[in-house]
């Protein structure tokens, strides 16, 4: 998966990259069909001074695309925060594709029960 990093009005150190890094490859673990993932770090102590720090992430894949966005306090809660909606996001997903599989499956096998009589 392609990962696209940036920042605004924050300085991205090492530690920081690792974590979105790491983050994104727990989302990778959990479905494996991203394509890319676009991470924006901000920093506004304009706009609420009790959470100044945003994090949000855009996964591209096939179908409709995810995103989250998440106002901390903390820069690596926020993360945190946002890989957990994702990761919520990827779960509802794969719900709904396997219920529509057993769905299926279920019509199918009435169907064919009802031929058979």
């Amino acid at each position: 998966m392609k990962l696209i990093l940036s920042t605004h009005n924050v300085t991205l150190t090492k530690t920081l990259e690792d974590r979105v890094v790491k983050r994104i490859e727990q989302l990778d673990h959990m479905d494996g069909r991203a394509v890319d993932a676009r991470v924006t770090l901000e920093h506004d102590h304009r706009r609420m001074p009790e959470k100044q720090f945003s994090c949000s992430m855009k996964l591209a894949m096939r179908g409709p695309d995810l995103f989250a966005e998440a106002r901390e306090t903390d820069l690596y809660a926020a993360i945190d925060v946002v890989t957990k909606k994702i990761e919520q996001q990827i779960r509802k997903r794969h719900s709904k594709t396997k219920a529509r599989k057993h769905k299926d499956a279920a019509k199918l096998k009435q169907v064919k029960r009802e031929v058979g009589v």
